[in-house]
């Protein structure tokens, strides 16, 4: 069997080293900013049915002029045909990004580009600036130390700020003739901008939160019509963390019985549209509260816009891709959607005997009627319904109205009936909306949910990463000290060399399937010095720091990296620093865990298991090794001696070195297995040093040189011996 070989003195000397090392000194500063302020807007409105337009995740770009211009072009022409109520810019509003898009940092010039495009927006599409509203999203506070700094070009550029409104939470009113609709912002982004790709989460503070819930009430409590609340903001629910104390926004949205949450953060790559329904129950009896979450895809790549409309009370969408000018869009707002309704089936409910439908068009339009179909009967027509325009002072309400019977649609499916609006414009150009269900009861039909839609949008990532983390730690802990205690055991009893030279000259056949992990996990872990290691290693990546980086700019001071995440070092308020960027560090550390750490202690435990084989098989080709020279030198005597005996000479010296170092295959496809994982290594670590400065990763131990040193040590250590 293997012997227990000593790790080499330099290593030992690295990992002494790493315990000692101090790290770097930083003078950093943070200004807080007042995450609870509310600035309040109010628009009059004509009439009850009112509609904005939501646009995200821009990612204007000195790079890529055409996100800009085809914004300013495209978007300015559709807000003419749509003249909405507000213009909602729910975050991303610029790239950040170098031209090779490896590191993050804040360019001036696309605050300037997005500050012009929104003028010519202004100019094309004939709306109010004051009607625009804009927030923050992590690409727009990347590399940003504190807000109100030099490098907050959101404070300088962005509408909000021009207009004066930099509170964290918008809180907009549209004030109808019967009714009120408020629409709340809010900006949950990083108060210290840590640059990316650790800057993925929304970080809502406890005094956040009370201020949301205290505005949603104060607008309820102070509204002499009934009102209707949207909040906005640019992260997910899924991609926003718990506060300090453990509050979260669901609890509150669902208290205040708000309609829907608009967001967007994840892009059209991810899915079109990603949707969830969010039901809770808010008090000790059985009442439950209920609000949808919709987020909308990008302008960057899809161009996506979306056109929301709220009909006294009932809210509904859709989403245009303006890869061309808007052609004639179709908005019913009531009936709603059944698969998408934001109210449920209640006592209160109040059956309606209207359509109501908007028609965004450059055109004028010359007829528009509605289909009812009956899907338990093949889809065949029920009723054709003619709309008229509502007659209004205002230029603003492109809406049409029709009458019906709503009695004659109950029914207990709530998709049992369909409805379809056709336009016909002055061009002769016919448009029809999609066929959607509708239920006049209220019934909800939710459909079912897509995979990538439940793990995407409905997995709560902040735990989702806990459990990822405390799972391949316990893995770890448990690959480490189980095989070190069952070889403990087993060797007091004196029985591990034979029960292991047994097995192991057992013809295979014999050989329980069991045997091979315990062995193997045994095998691995003799190795005092290896195992020690790697057991301190380990204990270094869950309490130490990582690597060092820049990671508010790139002239920012460096700040440390832990498992729970970035650390400042804030010497204004006398503490040594605070942890932020949890979980936002999980793009960092479980690629690190999983792919480079818990791979390598493998590695090594099959490297010196495949020594122990090789030692066996040593000692059987020994006994044969007498009859092998002996035919040898039988055949000797047909070659011519001097040149018989250099090639010999040399080429068993060659043979025994490639012996010595790469065995036979198994060891071969260890050592390309470690190949493999120092190479998903160096990507890793490139990516970090292109983010965070090239020179604080690479001299960071722990992070860059412990994984290479423990496999090239593992890797010479179990190196078969010269014969």
């Amino acid at each position: 069997m293997a012997s227990e070989l000593p790790l080499p003195t330099p290593l030992l000397l690295i990992l002494l080293l790493i315990l000692l090392l101090p790290p770097p000194c930083s003078s950093w500063q943070a200004k807080a900013d007042d995450d609870a302020s509310v600035s309040r807007s109010a628009f009059p409105m004509d009439g009850d049915v009112a509609w904005v337009v939501q646009v995200s995740d821009l990612h204007i770009s000195a790079y890529r002029p055409e996100r800009a211009a085809n914004l300013a072009r495209l978007l300015g022409k559709a807000l003419r045909a749509i003249r909405p109520h507000l213009l909602l810019v729910t975050g991303d509003i610029i790239d950040a990004k170098n031209q090779g898009r490896t590191t993050s940092r804040q360019d001036e010039y696309e605050w300037i580009t997005y500050k012009k495009t929104i003028d010519a927006i202004v100019g094309r599409g004939g709306i109010d600036k004051s009607r625009i509203f804009d927030i923050r999203g992590n690409h727009d506070t990347y590399g940003v130390p504190y807000r109100g700094g030099k490098l907050d070009f959101f404070s300088t550029y962005s509408v909000n700020s021009q207009l004066e409104r930099l509170s964290i939470i918008s809180s907009i009113l549209l004030q109808g003739d019967s009714r009120s609709y408020l629409f709340l912002g809010i900006d949950d982004t990083m108060s210290v901008g840590i640059r990316f790709p650790a800057n993925l989460f929304g970080h809502p503070t406890d005094k956040r939160i009370e201020a949301v819930n205290s505005e949603l009430q104060y607008r309820t409590n102070h509204s002499n019509a009934p009102i209707t609340k949207v909040v906005f903001g640019h992260f997910p629910m899924s991609f926003t963390t718990s506060s300090e104390n453990g509050q979260r926004y669901e609890s509150v949205f669902a208290r205040q019985s708000i309609s829907a949450y608009l967001c967007g953060h994840l892009h059209a790559k991810v899915s079109k549209q990603l949707w969830r329904y969010h039901e809770m129950r808010i008090t000790t009896e059985d009442h439950k509260s209920s609000f949808w979450e919709w987020e909308l895809g990008d302008w960057k790549d899809s161009r996506l816009m979306r056109i929301l409309a709220i009909d006294r009370g009932a809210v509904s969408f859709i989403d245009h891709t303006l890869k061309q000018a808007l052609q004639t869009s179709i908005l019913v707002t009531y009936p709603t959607d059944s698969r998408s309704m934001n109210m449920l089936e209640s006592k209160k409910w109040s059956m309606r005997n209207d359509i109501n439908v908007l028609i965004f068009s450059h055109q004028i339009i010359r007829n528009v009627s509605a289909r009812v179909f009956d899907s338990h009967n093949e889809f065949k027509i029920v009723e054709e319904i003619p709309l008229q325009p509502v007659a209004s002072s205002s230029a603003r309400r492109p809406l049409f109205h029709a009458k019906w019977n709503a009695e004659t649609y109950r029914s207990p499916s709530p998709t049992r009936y369909w409805l379809q609006v056709f336009v016909l414009d002055s061009r002769g150009v016919k448009t029809s909306s999609e066929q959607k269900p509708f239920s006049v009861e209220g019934k909800m039909a939710i459909p079912p949910r897509p995979w990538l839609n439940y793990l995407v949008f409905e997995v709560q990532w902040e735990h989702m990463y806990q459990v990822l983390l405390r799972s391949n730690l316990a893995f770890t802990i448990v690959l480490l000290f189980t095989p070190k205690l069952l070889y403990y055991f087993v060797r007091r009893s004196s029985s591990y060399q034979r029960w292991a030279v047994s097995v192991l000259s057992s013809p295979i056949q014999q050989r329980k399937a069991y045997f091979w992990l315990v062995w193997f996990l045994m095998e691995g872990a003799r190795s005092k010095p290896f195992w020690f290691s790697l057991v301190i290693y380990v204990l270094w990546l869950i309490e130490m720091p990582w690597f060092w980086g820049r990671a508010t700019s790139e002239n920012g001071e460096i700040a440390r990296m832990y498992l729970s995440g970035w650390s400042m070092p804030f010497f204004d308020r006398g503490l040594t620093g605070d942890k932020l960027s949890n979980p936002d560090v999980l793009v960092i550390t479980l690629p690190f865990l999983y792919l480079v750490v818990v791979p390598v202690i493998v590695l090594i435990y099959g490297l010196f298991a495949e020594k122990a084989i090789a030692y066996l098989r040593h000692s059987r080709r020994t006994e044969y090794a007498a009859d092998a020279a002996n035919m040898s030198a039988e055949s000797a005597s047909l070659l011519p001696g001097a040149p018989r005996a250099l090639l010999t000479k040399f080429s068993n010296k060659m043979v025994s070195l490639m012996i010595q170092f790469c065995g036979g295959w198994t060891r071969r496809a260890l050592l390309l297995a470690c190949l493999i994982t120092t190479a998903i290594h160096l990507k890793l670590c490139s990516m970090l040093m292109s983010a965070y400065g090239a020179a604080p990763v690479a001299l960071s131990p722990p992070l860059t040189w412990m994984p290479l040193l423990l496999l090239g040590a593992a890797a010479y250590c179990t190196m078969l011996p010269a014969d």
